[in-house]
């Protein structure tokens, strides 16, 4: 297939303009798409779809979709999350420092998001025709709190036509993400009656009893098999250093293999809440009920694996193998999650090149070596979508 004429002429153009997608890629981190505020670059990206001849529109969810109609009623999904962890307001400026590029966001996930485009770019270049359609897009929500709700939405909007789903995450080809990690992110607030540092001395304090929930449930332990993790992100309370607080949050994400290991870890951390609580109160002399507390779920994400024996799975190995590249079997939480659940075909995979610090501001990506990625995520879609001579 690689070697039809149709074909070859895309991996061509992958070839000799790696250039341009490293440009877009940093046009692209240079448009800020904190949670929730990513109109902005979905209509950039819209633009560019457009601009390659692809009919494109941003849908209810604000995510941007663009369609190569193929001769089948049948959809192959490629598809890269257009948010950030970042907030509004975070400098994203591109730096050079050698052959880095740095700048929050430009790995996660600006690389996944210049791959779909350049491979966009090369089926508009090539003559190959689709048996199947191919739906190019860029969702909403992947980060943060957002549930997944991008993907979500485009599962829903094709779901009975969906052959595949492939997420475009970040830069790297040595891994296939095959099994979706099942998380709960929950923010949990504790109420007071607050008061003077000094006149109202001995109320019960929410962020000390916060603080000690926090200690008790961070000595947890997590077993190796399945894998499972926990992480408080956020906490923040109180209004000034000499006022006891009327309030106190907390944010945590849990995150698990398996379902069950999940549920005892969200037991686990409600009760070290409510001993936080106890503690408080009982050290202050306080009712009970002085202190109230309340869990907000901000986001489940399911589990899910593709299965081993996947015509999905062995089209990724036989394009590995053709390429002669050397990639494992991973589990993370990304958009495959939302497909996987449902039962359909889907994996995460890296654009090209690499990259590291994400979801930090000192994040960086290397366009080093990029063309290997997109050539693997363009003899995938074609793969399976099915080629005419």
């Amino acid at each position: 297939m690689a070697r039809e004429p149709q074909c070859a002429c895309g991996l061509e153009w992958i070839e000799q303009n790696t250039d341009w997608v490293t440009g877009e890629q940093i046009r692209l981190t240079e448009i800020p798409a904190p949670e929730h505020g990513e109109s902005q670059r979905a209509e950039y990206l819209k633009s560019l779809f457009e601009g390659m001849g692809l009919p494109a529109r941003v849908d209810e969810a604000g995510n941007v979709i663009a369609e190569r109609a193929g001769e089948l009623d049948r959809v192959i999904l490629l598809a890269a999350h257009l948010d950030t962890v970042f907030p509004a307001g975070t400098d994203t400026r591109v730096k050079w420092s050698g052959t880095r590029l740095q700048a929050p966001g430009i790995s996660d996930n600006s690389a996944g998001l210049a791959a779909v485009a350049g491979v966009a770019r090369a089926f508009a270049q090539s003559a190959a025709r689709t048996k199947k359609t191919i739906v190019f897009a860029a969702d909403v929500g992947e980060e943060g709190e957002g549930n997944l709700r991008g993907i979500r939405a485009l599962v829903e909007s094709y779901r009975s036509r969906l052959s595949a789903v492939i997420a475009v995450d970040g830069p790297s080809v040595e891994h296939i993400t095959v099994q979706g990690i099942a998380s709960r992110r929950f923010e949990i607030v504790v109420t007071g009656p607050g008061g003077h540092s000094w006149s109202d001395f001995g109320r019960p304090n929410p962020i000390a009893a916060l603080a000690r929930a926090i200690v008790q449930f961070s000595s947890v332990r997590v077993p190796e098999q399945p894998r499972s993790s926990f992480n408080v992100g956020m906490i923040e309370g109180g209004t000034s250093v000499n006022s006891i607080p009327e309030r106190a949050a907390v944010k945590v994400d849990l995150r698990s293999e398996n379902d069950s290991e999940l549920a005892r870890l969200e037991l686990t951390l409600r009760e070290a809440v409510q001993a936080g609580l106890r503690y408080e109160t009982e050290a202050t002399g306080s009712p009970a009920d002085s202190l109230r507390v309340t869990f907000r779920l901000l986001g489940a994400r399911p589990s899910g694996k593709l299965p081993e024996d996947s015509p999905l799975l062995e089209a990724v190995r036989e394009v590995d193998a053709y390429l002669g590249n050397h990639s494992r079997l991973e589990r993370s939480s990304t958009d495959a999650n939302i497909p996987l659940s449902l039962g359909i075909p889907a994996v995460s995979l890296g654009g090209g090149g690499t990259g590291g610090g994400a979801h930090t501001a000192s994040e960086w990506y290397d366009p080093t070596g990029r063309a290997l990625g997109l050539k693997r995520l363009y003899l995938l879609t074609l793969a399976l979508a099915g080629t005419h001579p």
